[in-house]
């Protein structure tokens, strides 16, 4: 199973599609990703990250709902 995780990106550097990267924010935990499959990506976008690359880009609402998701799941794991 893979599991894919929505995040906002909060700075970009790079000019050349294949080597810009973005730092994405995953609820507090910071990372770089590369944002070569998503060129028109921009700050503030939300985008879905796997293995370290930005498959697509979300909008809000979707992202807001699937890290709404993950957090009712860690809870519920929690209290087991």
């Amino acid at each position: 199973m893979c599991l894919a995780v929505p995040g906002k990106i909060v700075s970009i550097s790079g000019e050349e599609p294949l080597l810009k990267k973005g730092k994405v924010n995953f609820s507090g935990i910071i990372r770089e990703v590369s944002l070569a499959y998503v060129p028109k990506a921009s700050v503030g976008d939300y985008v879905i990250v796997h293995v370290g690359f930005a498959l697509t880009i979300l909008d809000e609402e979707a992202a807001e709902k699937s890290l709404a998701e993950f957090h009712d799941l860690e809870k519920a794991l929690s209290s087991m």
